[in-house]
């Protein structure tokens, strides 16, 4: 179905009762063939030139017990890059809420539901954490590590993603992580603003760190889905500067009680640590 037809920018009817028939799979396909994946080497054994995972954190999680008793969770899902579709947000909080006024015999119940609908909506086996309760005040507020761009003093006149201000200084290679609080993105469908927070982390020629600032800013007027803004992020650096290695990791704001965070990396390190920032 085209995207038009996904509940969002839509006045819709919030679910009585469970529906997994709510999830709206987009096919990454669609915006991927923009990139110039072509241009990029890919992975071995992959037809991507990344890896990575998008990290839905979801805080609104409700349902019935056997009792009619209502119970809270919150939980996390990990949808890998290579899976033939994301799930748009909108669609994936009416699903959540599908389940308030439905009566399940336990969280486990629950899980496995979760598990199996998201799975089939994705087309590909997805992770899932499930934070009950006893275990709320173990979660802790954290910001991304690495040398923050944000103080840098440059004058920025360009808010569409602009990938010819990138630019990498002679010297030898390096290894760093570098951090920006002001990446902004706006929803292509209904023109919301999205917040985020990006990490990148390279090894390779040293990454001009005002140029990298100025196109973290240009995605500000940006039309695009948060996956395919750190897809655009780390496709960009790769043809601009060649690094050896390199990681993209951004941290959106939540909206309707989901926030999304997507890792994108042609390394062999494991996917970060998934730790809610102050914004978040």
């Amino acid at each position: 179905m085209p995207l038009t037809d996904a509940p969002l920018g839509h006045s819709v009817a919030y679910p009585s009762e469970y529906d997994a028939s709510l999830l709206f799979p987009i096919p990454r396909a669609e915006n991927r063939a923009s990139l110039g994946l072509d241009s990029l080497t890919p992975l071995p054994g992959s037809a991507l030139p990344f890896r990575g995972v998008d990290i839905w954190n979801a805080y609104e999680v409700s349902w019935l017990d056997a009792k009619g008793k209502p119970r809270i969770a919150m939980a996390s899902f990990r949808v890998p890059a290579d899976s033939p579709n994301i799930i748009e947000s909108k669609s994936f909080k009416l699903y959540l809420n599908s389940f308030n006024q439905t009566r399940l015999p336990n969280a486990q119940a629950l899980r496995e539901r979760l598990e199996a609908d998201l799975s089939a909506a994705a087309g590909a086996p997805m992770e899932m954490d499930f934070i009950l309760p006893q275990r709320f005040e173990t979660l802790r507020i954290a910001e991304l590590e690495g040398i923050s761009l944000d103080k840098l003093d440059v004058e920025i006149d360009c808010y569409e993603p602009a990938p010819q201000l990138l630019a990498c200084t002679e010297g030898e290679v390096v290894q760093e992580t570098l951090v920006s609080r002001l990446l902004k993105s706006n929803c292509p469908v209904t023109g919301q603003p999205d917040w985020g927070s990006v990490q990148i982390a390279y090894r390779g020629r040293p990454i001009d760190r005002a140029a990298l600032l100025k196109y973290i800013v240009s995605f500000r007027q940006h039309a695009e889905f948060h996956e395919h803004c750190v897809e655009r992020i780390f496709c960009d650096l790769m043809r601009a500067c060649q690094p050896e290695q390199l990681s993209v990791y951004a941290r959106y704001t939540r909206r309707g009680g989901l926030d999304i965070n997507p890792w994108r990396s042609n390394t062999a390190a494991g996917a970060p640590a998934d730790i809610r920032t102050a914004r978040q």
